[in-house]
């Protein structure tokens, strides 16, 4: 491969000058230049390779050809080819070199097996690199040059700084994998002692002092090896390995580590406080009933308010001081971010009960019971193109975030199940006059006059109001809320829009809603996580206990939080689920629990699959439609 790329290397350098190919413009080759480089960033590794080697044959030898054989080079390690790598470095000439290019060397000597050579390099350049990333990158080529020079423990050292800048779990969790494997096979009693030390406050120096353990178990001194491990489950520092410390302090203490508890993170005072009130009480009334039948299970709450920073350390100190089995919250958005990504890191099953995108995907230990702006679309299209036959769509949304969100949502899930947005408009958040907007949805141009409808005063229709002109879509999409629509719905009616099905939002789900838009919300049909006045049996029972207990009827907040907590307390009294490991398969396997907000399941993502409410205005009440 060696002799073939440096054939190449020849002809692109020579080729061009000996056939005497034409000129391309320069416009032309940096546009090159540029395609290749975004090539390279989308990962189309063989694309980009065509494209910036036939610029580097188009173009005099200057500081864009150097880039080009630093992009070559650095695809060319991606694949492992580090001799490749450094044939296209040799083309850049030794003054022009940067520090990109000389880090790239240092990293691709290392690689071929020049591990000397590529250590120096990269020791001589480790004072000048700063920017995250390079330095990640000097940190993991040294770490690998030091393991093959026998420097083991300054190779763990290095992964560890390396998991550091890491800015992925994933990428952290790799790192501290190759620290792994050499704290456990290739150091000494010594080394190991001394990375301990060394390392105090990190998750490598957490393995270190696991592995001690181990290793005191292994030589018959069990008290020791127990002590080493106890202080290890103990620390709150996220650690990949945790599990195997709390296995070792299990099997040596002869009882189990976790406790039969469940962490809640909630914010408990505050601006929030009211909401996360709320959803204590339906946890709480579920532990009521389950602990008068079953063996109890112990809440944990924590009023962890909405600070990221605090809900992170809260669901550490849950994980490894109270060593409970899951977490369930927080309740706002960013807090749950950063409670997700901790909880991950911890390897704890956390239900998240925020709305906000994306928590599920943290990673496999992250789930989400809560009611989402997507859930609530699907079920509305669903209803509309499947049970209705409805096929085309008007969207009049208002110009705020979960407006615009769901107004986007909407469109996309109509698309998909094959119907047509044939009309979208968005007014101000604090608009009164929705003229404009309806008009447009009509296809009718606002800026002309209206014309009133003229009523024949003669002849056989005498008197009869002419039919309305046909509308172009059959429903109209309405994400507002409910005392929004006193002031929308009557204009949709005073300008033609009449006969039209109204789909909403859960946010219409209120007896203000009928009171305040009266007849022209008649019929309009929205979902929700929870209906009160369900005939449903159970949902009947919970409001009664509901009612009795805190003399109020509850709120979805309530009615989510009783089923998080039923839910987590099914899975507990379960006899295969001892672990957290085994409540986590439990949570992904879960199908159809029979919840007040719908029955449940989660899909792979950890994302709650629900059937949802359908409700419906019906001669000025709200009811239940399925």
């Amino acid at each position: 491969m060696r002799i073939l790329i440096t054939i190449s290397l020849l002809l692109l350098c020579y080729g061009p000058a000996v056939a005497g190919a034409a000129a391309v413009a320069p416009v032309a080759l940096e546009a090159s230049l540029e395609r290749g480089l975004l090539q390279q960033r989308a990962g189309q590794l063989d694309e980009a390779v065509a494209t910036l080697r036939r610029f580097v044959a188009q173009t005099p030898p200057s500081t864009q050809t150097n880039e080009a054989w630093l992009a070559l080079a650095r695809i060319a390690l991606q694949r492992h080819e580090a001799e490749d790598a450094l044939l296209y470095l040799g083309q850049i000439p030794p003054a022009q070199a940067t520090r990109p290019s000389r880090l790239t060397e240092g990293v691709a000597l290392v690689a071929s097996g020049r591990v000397v050579e590529g250590v120096s390099l990269l020791q001589a350049l480790a004072p000048q690199v700063s920017d995250p990333a390079e330095r990640q990158q000097l940190l993991v080529a040294l770490a690998e040059g030091r393991h093959r020079l026998g420097g083991e423990l300054e190779a763990v050292v290095l992964y560890q700084q390396a998991s550091q800048l890491a800015t992925s779990p994933a990428v952290r969790d790799h790192y501290l994998d190759q620290a792994h494997i050499l704290l456990r096979d290739r150091l000494s009693e010594s080394d190991l002692a001394e990375a301990a030390f060394m390392l105090t406050g990190t998750a490598a120096g957490l393995d270190a002092r696991l592995q001690q353990a181990q290793r005191a178990v292994a030589a018959g001194d069990a008290m020791r090896g127990r002590s080493l491990a106890e202080g290890v489950a103990a620390e709150t520092l996220p650690f990949p390995y945790r599990n195997d410390a709390l296995l070792l302090v299990e099997r040596l203490s002869g009882k189990a580590w976790l406790t039969r508890s469940v962490g809640v993170l909630l914010p408990l005072s505050g601006r929030y406080g009211t909401f996360g009130s709320l959803v204590r009480r339906g946890m709480e009334l579920a532990v009521e009933e389950h602990n008068a039948k079953y063996p109890p299970v112990e809440f944990i709450f924590r009023d962890a308010g909405t600070e990221p920073e605090e809900n992170a350390r809260q669901v550490s100190l849950l994980a490894n001081q109270d060593r409970v089995m899951v977490i369930a919250g927080p309740l706002t958005g960013a807090a749950a971010v950063a409670a997700a990504t901790r909880a991950q890191q911890e390897r704890v099953p956390l239900l998240a009960l925020s709305q906000r995108d994306g928590i599920p995907e943290t990673g496999e230990y992250i789930f989400r019971n809560s009611l989402t702006s997507q859930q609530q679309v699907r079920a509305l299209v669903r209803y509309a193109v499947d049970a209705q036959g409805l096929h085309t769509f008007a969207v009049l949304a208002p110009e705020n975030k979960l407006g615009l969100e769901m107004a986007e949502l909407f469109s996309a899930a109509v698309q998909q199940a094959g119907g047509e947005i044939v009309a979208r408009q968005s007014y101000a958040e604090s608009a009164t006059d929705f003229r404009r907007q309806i008009k447009l949805l009509k296809g009718e141009n606002p800026d002309l006059p209206d014309v009133e409808v003229e009523i024949p005063r003669s002849g056989p229709d005498k008197g009869i109001k002419p039919p309305p002109v046909p509308l172009p879509f059959q429903a109209v999409f309405l994400p507002d809320e409910a005392a929004r629509m006193a002031l929308v719905t009557p204009q949709l009616a005073f300008y033609g829009i009449e006969g039209a099905q109204l789909l909403g939002s859960n946010a219409w789900n209120t007896p203000e809603l009928a009171k305040s838009s009266g007849r022209f919300v008649e019929g309009a049909v929205f979902p929700d996580g929870f209906f009160r006045d369900s005939s449903y049996p159970l949902v009947r029972q919970f409001v009664n206990r509901y009612t009795k207990k805190y003399q109020e009827e509850p709120s979805i907040l309530a009615a989510q939080g009783y089923d998080a907590a039923g839910i987590l307390l099914s899975l507990l009294d379960r006899p295969d689920v001892r672990s957290r490991e085994g409540l986590r398969i439990a949570l992904s396997q879960l199908r159809n629990y029979p919840g007040v907000t719908g029955a449940t399941s989660f899909a792979a993502s950890g994302e709650a699959e629900k059937d949802l409410y359908l409700l419906q205005v019906k001669n000025g009440n709200i009811v239940q439609l399925d």
